[in-house]
């Protein structure tokens, strides 16, 4: 972990500078706002960012550090690493050490992957739900170990190391393989069992629940658990690739959801209290002028069972001829879990060549 933010009084601020100083040690936020960078890693956006707006300090991680994460709550449910692209499918037997062969259907995030299948987590962050691209891929652990069933892992894609052209993104390195797991209980806590496809035999391991975090997180490639999120209460935002369901159609033309891999994408703390809203500068006035006094409370409601608010909405994406950019027609008010209000708008989302994933955000506490 590291702090991965620059700090700089807003009245000091260039583009260039921000870009250039390496000096990641916070100072005061000024009167008018902090200037901050999160460290998402350029284009290829290997870090997961968690910031903390109260502190103004924020770790990274790398995405591809982790493969499972492990509910602290008092349900016993396990998610899977969006941010890879990873996908899952519930098989019809509890019985690990039989052979498997990797399933053609079970795709990795995309088109042909349909939010119905299941597959995927649903991108809200509301845990629970009856699968069928409600809740968690994976159904809730069971007391009743004959009733956990094997699930078959496609581990989605490794972090790529490709450089993009500029203005693009590139998430998606070499494909990580397959796996057949097993989720149950043990005690308060959790057992997982994994192995190769082709193999008789499984690693077993126990993962306990620490409620200061939203999770515990595990790696299959180390048989250990990571650290991965902060403790609940010390972040509000995450920079992150995103899988998300968009809206489609079929060959017939009927409307569907699809599961897409999403650069540039930020998350609220939605477990640990914290809440936001989108403020669009036609409806509610310019960011310089906006209080605490405007703060609209019922606006906040979204955000309770949905962490996408934010999402990709402050920026547009490019295209064929043009260049990603920031949508400066708006910003947003979060509201922390200890009750502090702030104002959050974002100013660049590549650097000086132009290549992406630099992001640049200013925020104000609201008094």
């Amino acid at each position: 972990m590291k702090k991965a933010f620059l700090f700089l009084s807003f009245t000091l601020f260039t583009l260039a500078s921000c870009s250039n100083d390496d000096n990641n040690t916070p100072v005061e936020i000024a009167s008018v706002g902090a200037v901050l960078q999160p460290s998402v890693g350029g284009a290829n956006q290997p870090n997961q960012v968690y910031l903390d707006l109260s502190s103004g300090k924020s770790e990274s991680v790398n995405r591809a550090s982790w493969d499972f994460g492990f509910s602290t709550g008092s349900d016993f449910r396990v998610v899977i690493n969006g941010s890879l692209k990873m996908s899952v499918k519930k098989l019809g037997t509890s019985d690990i050490t039989l052979v498997q062969t990797s399933d053609a259907t079970v795709t990795a995030v995309g088109g042909a992957n349909l939010s119905s299948n299941g597959y995927v987590d649903n991108p809200t962050g509301v845990l629970a739900g009856a699968g069928s691209g409600i809740g968690t891929a994976i159904a809730e652990v069971s007391a009743t170990d004959a009733d956990n069933k094997v699930y078959l892992v496609n581990l989605g894609f490794a972090v790529s190391t490709t450089a993009p052209n500029v203005g693009s993104a590139s998430l998606d390195g070499e494909a990580r393989g397959w796996k057949k797991v097993r989720f149950l209980r043990s005690g308060t806590g959790y057992k997982i069992q994994y192995a190769d496809l082709a193999s008789t035999t499984f690693t077993e391991r126990t993962i306990t629940k620490d409620t200061e975090f939203n999770f515990s997180f595990f790696r299959l490639a180390t048989g250990n658990t990571v650290s991965v999120e902060p403790q609940k209460t010390k972040w509000d935002l995450n920079f992150t690739a995103f899988t998300n369901y968009m809206p489609s159609k079929d060959a017939q033309d009927k409307p569907i959801e699809v599961t897409y891999g999403y650069a540039d994408f930020i998350v609220s703390n939605m477990k640990g209290g914290t809440l936001v809203y989108q403020v669009l500068v036609a409806d509610g006035g310019s960011y310089a002028d906006f209080t605490k006094a405007k703060v609209v409370e019922a606006n906040f409601s979204v955000s309770a069972t949905d962490q996408r608010v934010i999402g990709a909405s402050w920026r547009a994406g490019g295209g064929p001829g043009t260049l990603p950019s920031v949508k400066t027609d708006r910003f947003y008010v979060v509201k922390d879990a200890a009750g502090n209000y702030y104002k959050v708008k974002f100013l660049a989302m590549t650097n000086d060549a132009g290549v992406r994933g630099n992001v640049t955000l200013e925020y104000a506490l609201l008094k």
